[in-house]
């Protein structure tokens, strides 16, 4: 039988009014901005009504190599026609080549793919379990893992259990046990946290949704030292801060650590299909056995096709480079602003937590004031917003940003 794909049809079009109605009839788990985007390429959005947005979120990093690149979208077409879903019950041909490339990527020799970064996160606490009581030699049941206040890791309900930002938690209770928290960044607190029950450290290298939180210099080399003094387990969730956004592959490699397990997500997908990944050594993914873990799409051949070459793109150091060269600008501009409705900030790379002066409005407010200057930003926490372009976001796009952003403050 052969099937024709005509690649020339397209959605009707439909009128922002029209969209808004349709949004009557979805849950309200999210606030989007009033915008109804139909078109995006590199930096820029479009939407139905033909005006243009300078993208300075980038799908919470999703988008690092932003819309519609082509590399990307051309391993995606190829794949298309070829395979797109085997399940884990067979074995395809691109498997092998994205783990091995992934693998070499983190310096890691196993690979463990999933679809989203909540899933990888679930995934990496029930390896750090496994490993707890396979190899640590921890009592059925006992395993605790040690995570930071103002996390973020996703929203499925062992995750939200050990939040402490209660629009994620409260509600849904309740949940599951074996979890301690302490202050972000708080080396002593971690260590004091300790017990011989402990089987994982899960933390950001840089709290994202916390409004691009930095830890202290010394943390994460302290953290490593620690987690291989008491043999627990350093699992880095990098599903924001890696695959280049802070100007390196990883945002621990700043500091020259290297987790147990890496956690990723977001930009390995190239904001074409969800791809995340738990990746480690087989001393530790090794204590999965079949049966133990699975996912009906994860590591399927369009994931894999989409991430090899998000992989191979990472590979040549252009995208880290480019990031740590514009965080500069980044940095500059926002340094300027400070003292003039500005009241703070934190860069890493192409990444910045900004807090903005409260007698200004929201964090809210401020990205609706920038939505109408052609900007589309996000808010965290307060008076906060978060900016993450595109890492192909040229230094004239983004200074035009930061000149909108400089007017909506005024």
């Amino acid at each position: 039988m052969s099937i024709t794909t005509d690649r020339s049809v397209v959605a009707p079009r439909r009128t922002a009014a029209e969209v808004v109605r349709a949004e009557a009839r979805t849950a309200h788990n999210y606030h989007p901005l009033p915008v109804v985007l139909s078109h995006a390429e590199g930096a820029w959005l479009t939407d139905v009504d033909g005006r243009r947005f300078l993208d300075l979120l980038a799908g919470y990093s999703a988008l690092n190599f932003g819309h519609s690149h082509p590399r990307l979208l051309s391993a995606a077409h190829a794949q298309l026609d070829r395979l797109t879903l085997t399940s884990r019950a067979f074995v395809h041909d691109r498997f092998a080549d994205f783990c091995a490339a992934l693998g070499d990527l983190c310096g890691k020799d196993m690979v463990l793919p999933m679809n989203t970064g909540a899933e990888a996160v679930e995934t990496a606490i029930k390896v750090s379990r496994k490993w707890g009581y396979d190899v640590k030699g921890v009592a059925a049941d006992q395993a605790r893992i040690i995570v930071a206040a103002g996390n973020f890791h996703g929203r499925t309900t062992t995750i939200v259990g050990f939040s402490d930002d209660p629009d994620a938690r409260d509600g849904f209770g309740p949940f599951t046990p074996g979890f301690d928290m302490v202050p972000y960044g708080d080396l002593a607190a971690i260590e004091g946290a300790i017990t011989p029950n402990t089987v994982a450290v899960l933390i950001e290298p840089i709290q994202g949704e916390g409004g691009v939180i930095i830890p202290p210099a010394g943390f994460l080399v302290g953290l490593r030292e620690l987690c291989t003094r008491e043999n627990v387990l350093f699992v880095a969730d990098e599903i924001q801060a890696g695959l280049g956004r802070t100007g390196r592959t990883f945002a621990c490699d700043h500091d020259g650590v290297v987790p147990d397990l890496y956690v990723l997500g977001k930009a390995l997908g190239g904001g074409i299909v969800p791809v995340s990944a738990v990746v480690g050594n087989s001393d530790v993914l090794g204590v999965l056995h079949p049966g133990q873990h699975g996912s009906t799409f994860g590591g399927n051949p369009l994931a894999c096709a989409v991430g090899l070459e998000v992989v191979s793109m990472l590979a040549s150091g252009e995208h880290q480079t480019r990031a740590d060269q514009l965080g500069v600008v980044l940095t500059e501009r926002l340094q300027a602003m400070v003292g003039n409705g500005v009241v703070g900030f934190r860069t890493r790379g192409l990444w910045a937590g900004v807090d903005i002066d409260p007698s200004l409005g929201t964090g809210r407010e401020v990205c609706e004031r920038l939505m109408a200057h052609g900007v589309l930003a996000k808010d965290t926490h307060g008076s906060t917003i978060r900016l993450a372009p595109p890492l192909v976001v040229s230094t004239d796009d983004l200074n035009w940003g930061m000149d909108q952003l400089e007017g909506s403050l005024r």
